[in-house]
């Protein structure tokens, strides 16, 4: 079998550095990757892609050895009836890694070509970290490693307008390229690097909150053998996506003009204000991603499609996006409504094993952006509790006992925990009030919720008595058993 590189794929083009693109996984090379191919193909925008690993372990080697090269395939729904296609993804010339790789890295902001910015470094990614300074190689966090470029690049040219950069944040937090925005500023103050370089960050720059839409699977790993043979390669990085696709982009006028989505065919949005395009996205789709991975891990059940099938999973489920999420959105009920059919409907996609693992990565940064506004929201409308997102926040709780894929607060926060407590229902208590109070995830101390760390610790304490499938099982008993005394 060959091996897959730029000398044993034909037909495969290559393109000037036109974008540089933090992040190297799954989700943006099946999504805006694929995106920038599009338009490299059909609308002649003959733009390359340097990739950079946001941290220090990542993925710059196994992209270099393809030479940047991988296949997606996409499989779902097209015209009513099922389709699988596979196409091999060719805009990616290199990738770097920043830790070892500095004076590469930094030198592409030397290149007068450059004219996007592409990111998608999770929730946690777009953060503020006072310990970063102008001079680490590279810094720490995200948004002071864009400063440091974008100072870089402003010196190089000595601050020509039209050398500012479009930047298309992926990140699934709101207004996310406005608080990315928000910490350049800050760094830049911080370190002193002058009022003519904020107002070219300012005026010569395009900060474009995104919002994107498809489910990404990633790796094949049980089927990646019969897939390489089928291919005739053998690709390391073959990624899986839905046939769907959504990216909503608030951004002035002329962007439009140079991001050519349209004439490729694509299903790209132009706003001024994506508010409403993303609360429904956002707490929908990925809220009920969020709200039942934990719930299906320790049924166990392994995949969305699995969950969705399953009688008492799949209640669960629904009853979180409609009596738990829709009401709150301020959209008509029955827009709301089909676009939470459609989302379902995805999840029974029978081409794609949405693994619960790979949704689990950062749970704690994503239940607060996808989840926690939907339970607030519900709160203040009601004056009650939403018990199945309350029952959710219980399930992330005991899932991470274990050894979570999180950041390393999150870890050490968890591991702390869980080893003080002794599984009483007192101790538990305690667990829950300590997580709940974790301010740096939850941008405030959740304990001051009426009534929500009791709640929490009830249905905590239920999973770890009880096991997770008695204690949905009771979940849903009593909240029907509720919902008839009220009718």
């Amino acid at each position: 079998m060959k091996e897959l590189n730029r000398s044993t794929a034909a037909g495969a083009a290559s393109y000037p550095e036109r974008i540089l693109q933090y992040g190297e996984g799954n989700f943006l090379r099946a999504f805006t990757d694929w995106m920038i191919h599009k338009m490299n193909k059909e609308a002649d925008f003959n733009a390359g892609v340097t990739v950079v690993q946001p941290i220090a372990q990542g993925m710059a080697d196994m992209l270099n050895a393809q030479d940047g090269l991988y296949h997606l395939y996409l499989q779902g729904i097209k015209n009513g009836e099922p389709v699988s296609e596979v196409e091999l993804i060719d805009c990616i010339n290199h990738a770097l890694n920043p830790y070892s790789q500095f004076a590469d890295y930094v030198a592409i902001a030397d290149n007068p070509a450059l004219r996007f910015i592409v990111s998608n470094t999770t929730e946690a990614g777009i953060a503020w970290d006072d310990t970063d300074t102008l001079d680490m190689q590279p810094q720490k966090s995200f948004p002071a490693k864009v400063t440091a470029f974008l100072h870089r690049r402003f010196q190089t040219f000595d601050g020509a307008k039209d050398k500012g950069l479009i930047i298309l944040c992926c990140e699934l937090i709101e207004h996310n390229a406005d608080i990315l925005k928000k910490y350049v500023l800050q760094h830049a103050e911080r370190w002193n690097l002058g009022a003519d370089f904020i107002a070219w960050v300012e005026e010569a720059n395009a900060f474009c909150s995104t919002l994107v839409d498809r489910i990404v699977p990633g790796f094949p790993r049980d089927k990646i053998d019969q897939i390489q043979s089928e291919l005739g390669y053998k690709d390391n990085l073959v990624v899986e996506g839905e046939y769907f696709h959504v990216w909503v982009i608030e951004a002035p006028a002329w962007v439009q003009k140079e991001f050519p989505t349209e004439q490729a065919g694509l299903n790209v949005i132009f706003t001024d204000d994506m508010t409403a395009y993303r609360d429904r996205k956002v707490r929908i789709l990925n809220g009920s991603h969020t709200a039942s991975f934990a719930v299906s891990l320790l049924y166990p059940v392994d995949t969305v499609q699995q969950a969705i099938e399953h009688p008492v999973i799949s209640q669960f489920m629904k009853q979180v996006v409609f009596d738990e999420v829709c009401p709150n959105i301020n959209l008509p009920k029955d827009e709301l409504k089909a676009f939470a059919e459609e989302i379902l409907e995805r999840f029974y996609n029978p081409y794609i094993k949405h693994f619960w693992k790979s949704i689990a990565l950062n749970s704690m940064a994503k239940w607060e952006t996808r989840v926690l506004p939907s339970l607030l929201d519900f709160q203040k409308r009601t004056g009650e509790l939403p018990t199945r997102i309350v029952f959710s926040l219980a399930a992330l709780m005991a899932y991470y006992q274990g050894e979570p894929q999180d950041s390393e607060d999150i870890v050490a926060l968890y591991r702390a925990a869980w080893s003080d407590c002794d599984d009483s229902y007192d101790g538990i208590k305690a667990l829950v009030t300590q997580v709940l109070a974790y301010e740096k995830n939850w941008k405030t101390d959740l304990n001051q919720v009426p009534g929500l760390t009791e709640l929490t610790a009830q249905y905590l304490y239920a999973i770890r008595t009880l096991g997770m499938e008695e204690a949905l099982e009771k979940l849903l008993a009593d909240d029907a058993q509720l919902t008839q005394r009220a009718s």
